[in-house]
């Protein structure tokens, strides 16, 4: 339940050569157009103008492929069921409506198919390639390639990619994936199987032959039914992987204990509500696998800690818990048996939360269906690894204690402040950590860097300069649970917060929020904000920036950096890019991102990564103009402080 230590991992930028247009001209005329070759933009980068391919090899095309393909891989990188970190960040949060958008709009292409590999082997290399491809090998009951993806190798529709116009070394790639199991197609997985009977040299013929079929003159697959194809395939079947991937994030089937008297339906229904309020997910679930199942890694400082299993399991969960040992738990930080629990579980906010809402989650969680798995033990350092340290931590951080009301303040305000300083736990991304892992109360919301994350949580109190004090309530809302406002979009960990939780809180709670943050003073004044780049190289910085900025980012951003909200996000005046800490901004440069889908942004418009064609140099540039142009009061940032950020993990 620790967001501060939930996964994550990845400034509109437009990759000008890549789109083909004049970003001058553009810019001139206005906005982009709202359309869906806007929005695919986080993808054209790798996979080429309309997703025809480039000349990286391990980047595939997309064009043309059949879109229940094209949806079913998106789902499994958004599960986590296919690994890459940068598609699994981009992806993370992303709904099925934007999912299935993006691979209709890919299927739809029709570009020019980009020159094949270089033949360098030999003819009977080729002509193992070919024999294999068209006719298979009985002997080893290898299906011929041609019997499932069509004897043009176009694919079939709706879930059998096309083969033609792929590139050696990622046809090598993928087959070398499924052979070893690195790789799984939807059950039954028919490639795993075929894969497995492929030796090392079938491999090298087949890549070597299929990329250098010359393009078909038609490129649409085959449709559903048109093949009879040898073996059963989840794919040909076309069973999405919707189902599996929000299975993660949805409840499981009903499956309660027996109890003397079962919780009521709106009980229930609470609990699930507080349980969102609360983000319990994104720590107990782990993607694709059964609800609150537990187990989800959670790196630290110290070491890494394991989720426990809060389903109602009799033996491994907390099917024997009474409403008495919940409470207790939540509320002091210990377990049934009187254990210390470590503080990545938020008990130090949880705390505050009533005896009423404990009793609710608990009704909700003996609801979703118990998972036989035991929790694992953490594996933490030495000195960390003996619970007896945690009394320490406790006696500087820990106060015990439900939430009290404030009598001289309105409800709405007491509400909110419940949300956010227990359920909610904000406090622990946006309060600094120090070394010890505790937050300080006298820096309360001021904004600070997430171990292990390398993103920068930023204030949420009143100053105008770094935190919201001269943000709307409106503003506060929408960016809250839209993941979207006129002042900017959720990216990082962030992003998690919206998805999970946030977007389903209701509109009188989300209210309540933005009325307590609106009103948090800013106790100390912000620290002066220092560099190490000279004033010299601050001047060779701000002029090869603006030559970046006006060539990329013009286009999206405008010229004057004033964006064009909503879609768009603002840059001047944007405390994201002021503030103290450059990592934000770098990381958005380097990786892009995408905002969440949410009912109020079911399309978002994301950003592509840079980091593979923008240097050291050129992202410290741009970053450092936009963080002092146009009344910005950030500071330069030096190429180095990029380059330790370029490799920084994105999960």
């Amino acid at each position: 339940m620790n967001r501060s230590l939930t996964r994550i991992a990845q400034v509109c930028v437009l990759i000008s050569c890549l789109l083909g247009l004049d970003c001058h001209a553009a810019a001139s005329h206005g906005p982009a157009t709202d359309d869906m070759q806007m929005r695919v933009r986080a993808c054209t980068p790798c996979h080429g103008v309309q997703g025809q391919g480039t000349n990286d090899d391990y980047f595939p095309r997309l064009a043309g492929k059949p879109a229940g393909y094209l949806y079913n891989q998106l789902a499994a990188f958004r599960s986590g069921r296919r690994h890459y970190s940068p598609m699994n960040y981009l992806l993370e949060f992303q709904n099925d409506d934007t999912l299935k958008a993006i691979a209709d709009y890919f299927a739809s292409q029709r570009p020019p198919f980009l020159p094949g590999s270089p033949l360098t082997v030999s003819s009977a290399v080729l002509a193992h390639g070919e024999a294999l491809a068209r006719r298979g090998d009985a002997s080893r009951e290898i299906p011929a390639c041609a019997s499932c993806h069509n004897p043009s190798f176009t694919g079939l529709e709706p879930g059998i990619p096309a083969l033609v116009g792929l590139r050696r070394n990622y046809i090598s790639a993928q087959l070398g994936a499924f052979r070893y199991g690195t790789r799984t197609a939807l059950a039954p997985d028919c490639m795993q199987l075929v894969a497995a009977r492929l030796s090392e040299d079938d491999v090298t013929a087949l890549a070597a032959w299929l990329s250098s079929l010359p393009l078909p003159s038609s490129t649409t697959p085959r449709p559903q039914g048109s093949l009879i194809t040898p073996l059963p395939c989840g794919s040909e079947m076309g069973s999405a992987l919707a189902a599996s991937a929000q299975g993660a994030r949805a409840e499981g089937p009903l499956a309660r204990p027996s109890l003397a008297e079962a919780p009521s339906e709106d009980l229930i229904g609470k609990g699930r509500y507080l349980a969102r309020a609360g983000d319990c997910i994104a720590c107990h679930t782990i993607p694709d696998e059964p609800v609150f199942g537990g187990n989800r890694p959670m790196p630290t400082p110290f070491g890494t800690l394991y989720s426990p299993n809060i389903t109602p399991d009799l033996q491994y969960g907390i099917g024997k818990w009474s409403a008495e040992d919940f409470y207790a738990t939540m509320h002091s930080g210990r377990m049934p048996d009187g254990s210390l629990i470590y503080p990545a579980m938020p008990f130090a906010s949880y705390t505050k939360v009533t005896r009423e809402d404990s009793d609710a989650i608990l009704a909700y969680l003996r609801s979703v269906a118990p998972v036989s798995r035991p929790s694992r033990p953490p594996d933490l350092r030495f000195p960390f690894d003996n619970r007896m340290l945690i009394l320490g931590w406790r006696t500087l951080f820990f106060t015990e204690g439900t939430f009290q009301a404030d009598p001289t303040k309105p409800a709405v305000w007491n509400r909110g402040a419940y949300l956010v300083k227990g359920l909610g736990h904000c406090g622990m991304c946006h309060t600094p950590i120090d070394k010890l892992g505790g937050n300080s109360e006298s820096k309360a919301f001021q904004g600070g860097l997430i171990p292990m994350q390398d993103w920068y949580a930023p204030s949420l109190t009143s100053n105008k300069e770094t935190g919201l004090g001269d943000w709307s309530l409106q503003d506060i809302e929408h960016y809250l649970q839209k993941g979207i406002s006129v002042r900017g979009a959720v990216y990082g960990p962030m992003s998690e917060v919206v998805y999970n939780s946030l977007q389903y809180l209701t509109q009188p709670d989300i209210h309540a929020i933005a009325v307590y943050l609106q009103s948090l003073a800013q106790r100390n004044a912000p620290a002066a904000e220092v560099t190490a780049v000279s004033v010299e190289e601050n001047s060779l910085l701000m002029r090869l920036g603006g030559k970046v900025y006006s060539e990329q980012c013009a286009i999206c951003h405008g010229a004057k950096g004033a964006g064009e909200p909503i879609r768009y996000p603002p840059l001047a005046a944007n405390q994201s890019i002021e503030m103290e800490s450059p990592v934000n901004p770098i990381r958005m440069v380097l990786n892009g991102g995408i905002p969440p889908g949410t009912p109020g942004n079911p399309r978002p418009y994301g950003m592509p990564p840079f980091a593979q064609s923008l240097s050291n140099d050129e992202v410290a540039a741009v970053v450092t103009y936009i963080r002092t142009s146009w009344g910005n009061h950030g500071t330069a940032i030096s190429p180095r402080q990029v380059d330790e950020l370029r490799s920084a993990p994105l999960d």
